[in-house]
């Protein structure tokens, strides 16, 4: 009886953990808090508390009230994995980030251990901060008007020098990495099969192109160029050559012309396209090859057109978010939008199917991209 009544007593005193949000909330606020940062301009942080394995995960909920005595109302804090405890810092800098990190980690060593109060407990939680965001347009891109907006001093950050580094301190990651979506199994079993057996079906299709682009304009038969794909990484494209060998140093003397608003370039009549090119274009024969690219896992069957890597560099904020996921042969923009939209309208295009993209949307485009190129056939 005496003992059930203190283990009645104990979970009675014990910290309330109500103000953790669950791993599934804390990473809708964490995009909410993105989408703010969007519109304002100002920077956010994530500071990742993570318990060594040679620590209980009794010892989370101890952790998680350090650090809610020293949190603002703004900030929000939540599960990240059983073992890892999330702070969001919002209209914080790098800085403030591992100041606020710091703070709670001299709480945490002074905290009782063995029940000897003020023992520093030599075993440290290990931190990561994540910032957002990292990226920031060239030559001032961002949209008129959006300014970041200064860190606002945090009320704990009162110690003026900085601690010595925590051998446990990792290095500021990009939050932009949290958010990248991995390729489900099924979509990656479908770009495997489909490109594979495209690959094979059409090859001899892919030879005379090769034969034809060879034999009509000196130079090399594929065209190979930097792309940003899944998370910003970086990688190669390939396509059948539809330019003349130089086209890229023409480039900038067209830029004027441009058809298409934005960092994006497209221009319906351009001079640099060979006469097979141009029939290589129309039919969407030119990008067969990136069937290799699916095959190798740079991009998929069904996904937001990657940009090229100067290009994408002039995207900033919202824009950035179609790299969420991986880059593919068709999207919706390839369907239902192409020149007719704006740049804006072409990544709401990409981020709508990154957010609702399923196997019957990614069999709906494909259907609906063969039969407009049906239809561009059938119409020459």
């Amino acid at each position: 009886m005496f003992g059930w009544f203190r283990r009645a007593r104990e979970a009675g005193s014990s910290p309330s953990l109500d103000f953790v949000h669950r791993r599934e909330g804390f990473r809708d606020i964490l995009e909410v808090e993105r989408m703010r940062s969007d519109r304002t301009g100002s920077p956010f942080a994530l500071a990742v508390f993570s318990l060594p394995p040679t620590v209980d995960e009794s010892a989370l909920p101890s952790l998680a009230h350090h650090v809610e005595r020293r949190r603002r109302a703004t900030d929000h804090v939540g599960r990240m994995h059983d073992r890892h405890l999330g702070v969001v810092l919002w209209n914080t800098d790098e800085a403030g980030a591992w100041a606020f990190a710091d703070n709670v980690l001299d709480a945490w060593q002074k905290r009782t251990v063995d029940g000897v109060s003020g023992v520093a407990d030599p075993v440290e939680p290990e931190i990561e901060v994540f910032v957002y965001p990292t990226h920031r347009p060239p030559e001032g891109g961002d949209p008129p008007g959006r300014r970041p907006e200064a860190a606002e001093p945090r009320e704990s950050q009162s110690k003026t020098t900085t601690p010595a580094e925590p051998a446990a301190r990792a290095e500021t990651r990009s939050l932009e990495t949290l958010f990248v979506r991995p390729l489900p199994f099924w979509k990656r079993f479908f770009d495997v099969v489909g490109a594979g057996f495209g690959l094979v079906v059409l090859g001899p299709l892919l030879l005379v192109v090769a034969t034809l682009v060879k034999w009509t304009s000196p130079g090399p038969v594929l065209f190979l160029q930097r792309r940003t794909g899944h998370g910003g990484r970086e990688f190669t494209i390939l396509k059948f050559r539809t330019m003349v060998a130089d086209a890229e140093a023409k480039k900038a003397a067209l830029r004027a012309k441009s058809e298409q608003d934005g960092p994006a370039f497209k221009l319906a009549n351009d001079p640099r396209i060979t006469p097979i090119g141009r029939f290589l274009r129309k039919t969407c024969i030119d990008e067969l090859p990136q069937l290799w690219n699916v095959l190798v896992g740079d991009m998929t069957l069904v996904g937001p057109r990657p940009l090229d890597v100067k290009e994408a560099d002039l995207t900033s904020g919202w824009e950035r978010r179609r790299l969420d996921v991986t880059p593919g042969l068709t999207c919706i923009w390839q369907v239902d939008g192409k020149s007719r939209v704006t740049f804006a309208e072409w990544m709401r295009m990409d981020i709508r199917y990154a957010r609702v993209g399923s196997f019957w949307a990614d069999a709906r485009l494909v259907v609906r991209t063969l039969l407009a190129m049906l239809r561009l056939k059938a119409s020459q």
